[in-house]
């Protein structure tokens, strides 16, 4: 059985297919803003504009008579791209006559995880631009048992890298920057219980950039608080739930110091962490695809009716069933 995944819920625009054993192929065409940080409507008409040409050269890689199941991003995200992919999805189900499923973008990140690294029943530390969120599945529910009070990590990480002057995205700016930091610079550091903040932590380490701290030192500390607050929580969510795997998905969890720092704290615990291939941790279409190949195996179709966007869905709403 074969599954094409449409993605775009922000700046990715992915389409990705995949069998129940493999990526088959993955094609991605992100907006890039010339300046700042994303503008829903820019990157929406991005994705109109390029969503077509995406299609035909996975189609010349792919014969659509051998697709299964269309799928979609349905949300969480920005609306206005939600629903270019949306009606990308809808228009192939009807045009290929295939059963169509939206699927949730988080749950995509957090099973395509489980697929690729053999994880059982892991909490799983999800971090991205628009979602910071530690969670684990209980009963036939993903619970998300600590987030962001704020913004996400990700979104954090742009913001700092465009006050100092550095393109979207930022995050591996940073990343590349903090390798060659020398000082650490105290910081806020903001964990409530299993809840965080970063939005504290992104003012004051402007401020130390605006103060003369070298562009390297900044990002240095802003790695070191902010990755120690998510190991932290990611840890206290292992021993309240008697867990004994941990899962890093989502874009920033490429980031090879956040890696580093869960492993050593799985280290001290005696567990065993995961996380999935590179190019599987950011938005990409593969993970909508395998999501709705587990979905549509399990009963889910989406009817046409049914398949509006969903700008806030959040991963408890979802019933899973399967193991």
């Amino acid at each position: 059985m074969i599954s094409l995944g449409i993605e775009g819920t922000a700046w990715s625009l992915s389409i990705g297919v995949v069998d129940e054993k493999e990526v088959l192929l993955v094609e991605n065409d992100p907006y890039i803003p010339k300046e700042g940080g994303i503008h829903p409507r820019e990157a929406a008409q991005h994705h109109s504009e390029r969503i077509g040409k995406l299609v035909k050269s996975v189609f010349s890689k792919i014969e659509p008579d051998k697709i299964d199941v269309i799928s979609f991003s349905q949300g969480p995200g920005m609306g206005p791209c939600l629903r270019i992919v949306a009606t990308a999805a809808r228009v192939l189900s009807l045009k290929l006559e295939k059963p169509l499923i939206g699927v949730n973008h988080c749950l995509a990140h957090l099973e395509v995880g489980r697929w690729k690294t053999g994880a059982k029943n892991p909490v799983t530390l999800y971090v991205s631009g628009g979602n910071s969120q530690v969670i684990a599945r209980r009963g036939k529910r993903y619970r998300v048992f600590g987030e962001t009070l704020d913004i996400g990590i990700g979104n954090a990480l742009d913001k700092l890298a465009r006050h100092m002057g550095l393109k979207h995205p930022g995050g591996p700016k940073i990343e590349k920057l903090a390798r060659n930091g020398k000082r650490y610079y105290e910081l806020p550091y903001v964990v409530k219980g299993m809840d965080f903040s970063f939005s504290g932590m992104v003012t004051a380490a402007q401020k130390l950039f605006d103060n003369g701290i070298s562009k390297e030192d900044v990002a240095f500390s802003f790695q070191e608080t902010a990755f120690a607050m998510l190991a932290e929580v990611s840890e206290r969510a292992m021993a309240y739930l008697d867990r004994d795997e941990l899962l890093l998905v989502g874009g920033v969890g490429a980031n090879s110091r956040l890696k580093e720092m869960l492993e050593v704290m799985c280290k001290d615990r005696k567990a065993r962490f995961y996380s999935p291939p590179t190019e599987l941790m950011g938005d990409n279409g593969a993970m909508i695809a395998y999501l709705s190949l587990l979905m549509f195996k399990h009963g889910y179709v989406t009817e046409l009716k049914d398949s509006t966007v969903k700008p806030d869905f959040r991963i408890e709403e979802v019933d899973v069933s399967w193991e």
